[in-house]
């Protein structure tokens, strides 16, 4: 097996997302390891996660910035001292300049819940999502894990499943069934980057079989 790659998990809230992949890596599922989470609040249990887990954590708060670049400028460096080879946004609400994404082309990780392009953009995260999923009538909504771009939920899609809008759905119970294949998506997808199995040609992503991947990890 080849190197792990080192993850930095970007939390805003509770963490969920970080904590699946912190069981991934632990039981061996992904060829990764989270070497550094960050916060953009103090407050978020996300940070109990990663202390539990023993893994080293940081808060940058963007409200001490005079802008985002300024506050992407810091966390840029702050990265550098963990060797990051991918940046996992897991529910993290902060804005990243052009030239933090730009640095990590196509290495930066986001997950949205729906199945984009519907129901992205600005304005639409979090419970707004499976409202709006409701409101419209659709009948079948779910996840998609996308590499982030200067625009918002516009980057070039990864992997994306669906699931059936019940009569009975509230939002509440949509956003629960919907993190669920969330959880299971952000780890398969780290763990095709880690296995060097997806090829992006233009907004394409492409997943090339087992055995390519690992011919191209020699």
């Amino acid at each position: 097996m080849s190197k792990k790659i080192r993850l930095a998990v970007f939390v805003s809230g509770g963490g969920t997302n970080l904590q699946t992949i912190i069981d991934a890596c632990a039981a061996n599922e992904i060829n990764a390891e989270v070497a550094f989470v960050l916060s953009s609040r103090k407050k978020a249990f996300a940070i109990e996660r990663a202390k539990k887990a023993g893994i080293n954590y940081a808060v940058y708060s963007p409200k001490k910035y005079n802008s985002s670049q300024e506050f992407s400028e810091a966390i840029m460096a702050e990265l550098q001292k963990h060797n990051i080879d991918l940046v996992v946004l897991a529910g993290f609400m902060s804005i990243l300049s052009p030239d933090f994404i730009k640095k990590y082309a196509n290495r930066i990780m986001n997950t949205h819940p729906s199945l984009l392009p519907s129901f992205g953009g600005k304005g639409c995260y979090g419970i707004r999502v499976h409202q709006r999923v409701l409101e419209y009538g659709v009948k079948c909504t779910g996840a998609t894990i996308m590499f982030i771009n200067e625009n918002v939920d516009t980057g070039p899609i990864i992997l994306q499943e669906a699931i059936p809008v019940l009569n009975d759905d509230s939002a509440e119970s949509l956003q629960q069934r919907v993190l669920k294949l969330e959880h299971n998506l952000y780890k398969k997808a780290i763990g095709l980057f880690a296995d060097n199995r997806l090829k992006i040609e233009g907004r394409v992503v492409k997943i090339l079989p087992k055995n390519e991947g690992d011919c191209n990890n020699d």
